[in-house]
């Protein structure tokens, strides 16, 4: 670059003729580069808007395709008051009379009456068990205490089974040993050893009952059911069953029925991603007559291919152990602009009354409308699919775009510091000449008999 930007020999103003030159050059190539960028960004945006609607639609799909959105029942409980239930698929519809007569309990011992919780009880060791379970030991040295004891059972990384606390009761202070377990099974066992002096350890823990275990007792339709725990899961096919208090004189019925409700929530799930979807590629790929745009992906193939392929399965009939089933059996109908459109009736009527078909219909493998849809959006939109494919490619093109910018601005660069050099030679040039002129003038008005005229 030149040392100034005025010329001194001419008087022009070198820099702002370089500079003009230089933007008149790169002007045309740096706004085709503007509007290429700008053009594949847009593109990207519009491959990502399209690869995000496609995994939500996708997500719709996954729930489609679980057997137990088809196959699942509900319970109903008259009351809380006594019990709550829950089912699984397996559950049978139907009406039951539960009527809870006892809840199940855990028993409780409790040592003799010690002097003080704090003064020494005797050395030996306790062997402690729950019912049929292994029992576990605890070592008593000559200096623990009720207390100490007590901590040394609840601390034992071989206790799972019981409880230890120490109640302060009228009499004085009592060890009392709680299981874990409730019911009749599960009775606390304690085998005093003494091995010191006396016999304080095995006096101390000649146990007696404070609580006595109990099993639930419930009766289902008049049959009497009896059970260890409060939780029971195999009284009624498919139905679990937690009891929570018990009156002999109060009956719940519980109503098991078919859920409706899941499998309807999904199937509309399904049709509003789907209906999403298809919106996504009609503004990328369409055109706004009001706003005059065409849509970012328009003339694209991609998207154009995905609307093609998904549009063919939902209009194709699957086969059922009921026959040939279609969507429009289930009261989803396809809409002049290509969405799909739910009569809420027809479909309630089709779920209530389905014998397997529909679960058919949307999951039976590599047939079924979910994992075949599921199976060509995977091919879309999985890492290192066709649409990571299409953003590579993309993303290479501005990389390139950035390349040749960088190669516009080392030309332009080079061609700026020529175009320095000629102008500032030129400027020497005009300077010389105009120093010569000035000294031939002088010479000139110095010789004899010459006259100046002023004008």
């Amino acid at each position: 670059m030149g040392l100034t930007s005025v010329g001194i020999g001419s008087g022009m103003d070198i820099g702002g003729i370089v500079t003009a030159l230089v933007n008149a050059e790169s002007a045309g190539k740096i706004a085709k580069f503007d509007a290429s960028e700008g053009k594949l960004n847009a593109q990207i945006s519009g491959v990502g808007a399209l690869k995000s609607a496609m995994s939500e639609f996708n997500d719709k799909l996954k729930t489609l395709n679980k057997s137990e959105t088809f196959a699942s029942q509900k319970v109903v409980a008259s009351t809380k008051d006594y019990l709550s239930a829950t089912v699984d698929k397996t559950a049978v519809s139907g009406s039951y009379q539960v009527k809870v007569e006892q809840l199940a309990q855990s028993q409780k011992v409790g040592s003799a009456v010690a002097t003080d919780a704090t003064s020494p009880i005797g050395e030996g060791s306790l062997a402690i068990s729950v019912g049929t379970g292994t029992a576990f030991n605890i070592d008593v040295s000559a200096t623990d205490s009720l207390t100490d004891i007590m901590n040394k059972i609840n601390q034992s990384d071989d206790n799972t089974d019981v409880t230890a606390t120490i109640v302060n009761g009228e009499l004085g202070p009592q060890l009392v040993l709680g299981s874990k377990k409730t019911g009749e099974d599960n009775l606390i066992s304690v085998t005093a050893t003494n091995t010191g002096a006396g016999t304080g350890l095995s006096d101390t823990f000649t146990m007696s009952e404070l609580t006595p275990a109990k099993n639930a007792i419930v009766h289902i339709d008049g049959v009497k059911v009896v059970s260890q725990s409060n939780s029971l899961d195999k009284a009624i096919t498919g139905v679990s069953l937690t009891l929570t208090a018990a009156d002999i004189d109060k009956t719940t019925t519980l109503t098991v029925s078919k859920d409706t409700a899941t499998t309807k929530t999904a199937i509309e799930g399904f049709v509003e991603s789907y209906n999403g979807l298809m919106k996504t590629i009609k503004d990328l790929t369409g055109y706004n007559p009001d706003t005059k745009q065409a849509g970012i992906l328009q003339g694209d193939a991609l998207p154009r291919s995905i609307q093609s392929q998904l549009r063919g399965m939902l209009s194709s009939g699957f086969e059922t152990s009921d026959g040939t089933q279609t969507l429009a059996n289930l009261g989803i109908k396809t809409t002049r602009e290509g969405l799909l459109e739910i009569d809420s009736t027809k479909l309630t009527e089709s779920i209530k009354n389905d014998k397997g078909a529909i679960a058919e219909l949307f999951t039976t493998e590599e047939t079924g409308l979910a994992p075949k849809m599921s199976s060509l959006v995977d091919t879309y939109i999985k890492s290192g699919g066709v649409i990571d494919s299409r953003d590579s490619s993309l993303d290479e093109q501005v990389s390139r775009i950035a390349d040749s910018r960088v190669q516009l601005n080392t030309r332009m660069a080079a061609y700026s510091d020529r175009l320095y050099k000629q102008f500032n030679a030129m400027d020497l040039v005009v300077a010389n000449l105009n120093s010569q002129s000035s000294m031939l003038l002088s010479r000139l008005d110095s010789l004899p008999g010459v006259v100046r005229k002023n004008n």
